[in-house]
């Protein structure tokens, strides 16, 4: 009898992002099934001349590479997920990140909308898909999907979740939500180069 060898899972690159403070690493944590790899420094006094605190107060630290994990959806399908840095500054990053990503996510956070807005052009620019993630912090304004969406002035068929980015399994329900978009954006795009 031949021992049937094990079939090696499709591996999968997402990216998240947004803006500084909205729960990036908090997300990559909450899912990871191994230790996150975070490039946390704690914020001093320079930065805080730099980086927004309005409505993050109480940040001490921020990402200044990158964050890093891993989880296994299915035994056959396993995603490594990038966090971004979120200042300005750090930008330069994206671009190496972004290299092989299948989607990403850009977790927003409605009392900072705008800080979402340059990540959501960098996806659109680059024609990664991308689904917007709004993460439901404790005493935020809850709005509609619908509203989120206008606001964003998203195309319509960028998916627009609520997420808790503390909960495993919500945030579980956001990355097989991007994987799925990311897929169907490339089943679209065969079709469309299949037709020329």
């Amino acid at each position: 009898m031949h021992a049937v060898s094990p079939i090696e899972p499709l591996t999968l690159k997402l990216l998240v992002a947004g803006g500084f403070g909205v729960g990036k690493t908090t997300l990559v944590s909450a899912v990871s099934e191994i230790r996150p790899l975070r490039t946390e420094e704690l914020l001093s006094e320079p930065s805080a001349a730099v980086d927004d605190l309005h409505g993050v107060e109480a940040k001490s630290t921020t990402t200044v590479a990158m964050d890093f994990g891993r989880i296994t959806l299915r035994d056959d399908l396993v995603l490594y997920l990038f966090g971004t840095p979120g200042q300005d500054r750090f930008w330069f990053l994206w671009d190496e990140l972004a290299q092989g990503a299948l989607g990403a996510v850009v977790l927003v956070d409605t009392r900072r909308l705008a800080d979402c807005f340059a990540a959501v052009d960098y996806f659109e620019r680059r024609g990664i898909p991308f689904l917007v993630a709004v993460n439901c912090f404790d005493g935020a304004e809850r709005h509609p999907v619908v509203t989120v969406r206008e606001a964003l002035d998203l195309e319509p068929e960028v998916p627009v979740l609520l997420c808790d980015a503390r909960d495993r399994e919500s945030v579980k329900d956001v990355l097989v939500g991007v994987v799925e978009h990311a897929m169907s954006v490339a089943r679209a795009r065969r079709q469309e180069a299949a037709r020329v």
